[in-house]
């Protein structure tokens, strides 16, 4: 939450700011045309807090003016005061939050801010006279009909009386009454969204992996220069942790260098990405001729795991110039066909492979001629046949382009067409309890749980976009059996694998599980996803587990218990979940699905991203849960080691069942 930036609107600020502003326009909308929904307009202030929380205080004067205006534009006067209520509760909570204050200083707040508003009110109404007769006249109205109606109930008859004499003083004294009543209504609307909004604030903090930013916005003071580059004894702790993440390290690269980055997960490797796109480090130095310019043209480029994080546009060749400023003339073709995407810029991104959209955020990244580009383990989602050819792209990059590269991979022989390689050794791993031994021989192989017959899925189905991704899979996966499904990418595993999970219907064919539809038996199949973060949707490891097993968080006893049947101590649910290692992640995942007691589970891409150590652990897991009787598919196209898990192996391709063979 750095204040140092001082520039118009970062990327971030402005798209938070229009998602915010476009939130608060629907609630205000809905408070003036619902009847009795105008205290349901408060509830903006939420995520206008949020925003305020996070972020300098020109996005909300951006968040301001555009709800302002949307409201205003679809509910007249009404709407634009009920968004406007909405920024000024949400800021006082989110700025008083975000300075580490408490209630009393957002009382304090209130209360100078209502004797602002109350007086800008009373000046409005006191210069418009007709106005004000309005105003007043349908305040009048509504509460004299109030009194009216309580007149009619038994014993009512005292406080329709009361409702009439404030009715009266309210036309009579006016000016008191309206600046009063809007003081009051500030002050108890600002307690009322402190109330509401504390929690949610709590929650945004304890997610915070760390207080400063990612990927740090400089100040546009000049060209970006970030080669040469030089670390020199650098270190970087985390806030809040015990250890250094990254330690005594120096290193340079220069124009035209080739740099491998090599080491096993929880070495810092993805920490180091970020020092090299510009977060200081807490030690040593990190010295460049100028600023890093991540993004910009002539700056620094990443090139990041997960290719569909940065795939923005919807055709090929609009993702490749996407971002860039206005007047910057970029040969579209000729990148595209340089990573080998010849053809392809009329394609939707959306039914790329995960080959080609790795290639295609190398083109991107390209097109904005960098000095630097950072890869971080840009192989990890690519079958074989694709690693090959994008490893020979990037070991061309330096050589073709005037540029220096640094390729970040836990994989050694990624490293060996490199210039140089440093190493940051191997991680320092906390002691856990290995998962409880079996004392009885595995059981045999039972009937059959999953049926497949004939399985067809099309996409777009019926619409002249279809794309055929299965056609015609049969396959049977028997009660404790483990079968491997592998094949590359494209060839229909990650939908055979929703299929299969009854997340998805076949468009011809049957899915059945243990003989009735798996579509109508969500949840008994459990799905890990290739991304293991995506279903771990609370801060720390514990919470997450818990939600994914449907614990409730204060059920230690079943967390400890899960956790000790993957291999984690108890401590470890205390964890945050943004500092787990990539092999914890997939075991506090792992252990939240076989806490549901599955009737299948299928494992997508279970040791990508993680180290040789990392994937024998995850494997020796896998195959005491098989042994325990526990029927799986593992999707995959990395083989290595998987044998002895797997008692058959199914391959893919084209999404037809090419070939079957026994382990």
């Amino acid at each position: 939450m750095s204040e140092r930036y001082s520039g118009p609107l970062r990327p971030v600020e402005f798209a938070h700011a229009a998602i915010t502003a476009a939130l608060m326009s629907a609630i205000a909308v809905l408070s003036m045309v619902v009847p009795g929904a105008v205290v349901f307009a408060w509830a903006g202030a939420v995520p206008m807090g949020v925003l305020a929380f996070h972020h300098r205080a020109r996005a909300a004067v951006a968040t301001a003016m555009a709800s302002g205006m949307i409201s205003f534009l679809l509910a007249g006067f009404g709407g634009l005061v009920s968004a406007w209520t909405c920024v000024y509760m949400g800021v006082i909570c989110g700025q008083v939050r975000r300075r580490g204050r408490g209630r009393g200083t957002m009382l304090a707040v209130a209360g100078l801010w209502g004797i602002v508003v109350a007086s800008a009110v009373f000046t409005f109404l006191a210069v418009l006279a007709d106005l004000r007769t309005v105003v007043l006249g349908a305040f009048a109205a509504n509460v004299h009909g109030l009194g009216a109606l309580f007149e009619t109930v038994p014993g009512g008859a005292g406080a329709g009386a009361a409702l009439h004499r404030l009715a009266d003083v309210g036309l009579e004294r006016w000016p008191v009454f309206v600046w009063v009543s809007v003081w009051l209504i500030v002050v108890f609307g600002c307690s009322f969204a402190w109330r509401i909004l504390t929690p949610v604030l709590r929650r945004v903090v304890a997610t915070s992996a760390a207080p400063q930013d990612l990927f740090p916005v400089e100040p546009d003071d000049g060209a970006p220069q970030p080669l040469p580059m030089a670390l020199r004894h650098v270190d970087f702790r985390y806030p809040g942790a015990d250890r250094d993440t990254l330690r005594d390290l120096s290193f340079t690269v220069g124009p035209g260098d080739h740099v491998a980055v090599t080491g096993a997960n929880g070495t810092g490797k993805s920490t180091l990405m970020r020092l090299l796109a510009g977060v200081a480090p807490t030690g040593g130095t990190v010295e460049r001729p100028g600023p890093v310019g991540l993004g910009k043209v002539g700056g620094t480029a990443l090139v990041l795991q997960h290719a569909d994080s940065q795939v923005l546009g919807i055709r090929v060749a609009d993702d490749v110039v996407w971002g860039l400023p206005q007047g910057i003339e970029v040969d579209v073709d000729g990148l595209l066909t340089e990573v080998g995407l010849a053809g392809m810029g009329d394609r939707d991104t959306s039914g790329l492979s995960g080959g080609e959209a790795q290639r295609l955020a190398v083109a991107a990244a390209l097109a904005r001629r960098p000095a630097l580009v950072v890869a971080d383990e840009v192989t990890t989602m690519v079958d074989r046949a694709g690693r090959a050819d994008l490893l020979g792209l990037l070991g061309g990059l330096s050589r073709h382009h005037d540029l220096g590269l640094v390729h970040i991979t836990h994989y050694p022989e990624e490293a060996a067409g490199a210039d140089r390689t440093v190493d940051l050794g191997t991680a320092r791993r906390a002691s856990a309890p290995a998962p409880s031994a079996r004392t009885t021989a595995r059981p045999p192989l039972g009937a059959p749980v999953l049926t497949l017959r004939d399985v067809h899925y099309e996409y777009d189905a019926g619409t002249p976009w279809s794309r055929a991704a299965l056609r015609g899979v049969d396959l049977t996966v028997g009660d404790g059996e483990a079968v491997l499904l592998c094949g590359g990418n494209g060839s229909g595993k990650s939908t055979l694998a929703w299929v299969m999970a009854g997340l998805l219907e076949p468009t011809a064919g049957s899915c059945e599980l243990d003989g009735a539809p798996v579509s109508e038996q969500v949840g008994a199949v459990a799905l890990a996803l290739q991304a293991a973060r995506l279903q771990l949707m609370r801060g720390t490891a514990g919470d997450a587990l818990a939600a994914l097993a449907g614990y409730r968080s204060d059920d230690g006893a079943a967390i400890t218990g899960a956790l000790a049947a993957v291999g984690l101590p108890a401590d470890a649910a205390d964890l945050l979940v943004d500092r787990l290692s990539g092999g914890q992640l997939r075991r506090v995942a792992l252990a939240g699905l076989l806490a549901r007691n599955p009737r299948l589970l299928i494992l997508d891409e279970p040791l990508a991203g993680l180290d040789l150590t990392s994937q024998r652990e995850l494997i020796d897991l896998l195959v005491a849960v098989r042994d325990g009787g526990q029927a799986m598919v593992i999707i995959s196209h990395d083989v290595d080691h998987l044998d002895r898990l797997c008692d058959r192996t199914v391959h893919l391709a084209r999404g037809v069942v090419d070939a079957e063979e026994v382990a």
